[in-house]
């Protein structure tokens, strides 16, 4: 098993995509309802972002958030990830069934000599670990105060 993952998840969400859209830009924001986001660290660029994230392991990744794009009308939100993995995250928004559908995609290796090492042994508990994020995500986002 190599060291690079790709992930895909989808949410429902039963609010207006532009509100989604919104939620989902302003990742200042995502600890107040995205558990395992557990803290944000804005820079002097605004275009970069230092988060700290931890699920299910007991192993926090630290990540370098690139803001790459963010087009609104199309409901499309990427962003370049640097740090304990190199590649990227996004989320499309579009109107579906009762409110909203988001699309979610993240194409990442490891970059860290432990976790690079480890990959091929605990590939499925990483790849559960990151389940259990998505899911903690989708149920925060759903009950986000301004989606309610």
């Amino acid at each position: 098993m190599s060291a690079r993952f790709v992930f895909r998840h989808t949410w429902a969400v039963a609010a207006p995509p532009a509100a989604v859209f919104d939620v989902l830009a302003d990742v200042g924001g995502y600890p107040t309802w995205w558990p395992q986001v557990r803290a944000v660290h804005p820079g002097a660029d605004p275009e970069r972002v230092a988060v700290t994230i931890r699920s299910a392991l007991p192993y926090s990744l630290r990540l370098v958030l690139v803001r790459q794009v963010e087009r609104a009308p199309a409901g499309r939100l990427r962003v370049g990830l640097e740090g304990d993995l190199d590649g990227f995250a996004e989320f499309e928004v579009q109107a579906g069934g009762p409110g909203t559908v988001v699309d979610y995609r993240q194409e990442v290796e490891l970059t860290t000599p432990l976790l690079r090492r480890l990959a091929p042994v605990v590939g499925p508990a990483l790849r559960a670990n990151h389940a259990h994020m998505m899911r903690g995500g989708g149920r925060g986002l759903a009950a986000h105060p301004d989606l309610r």
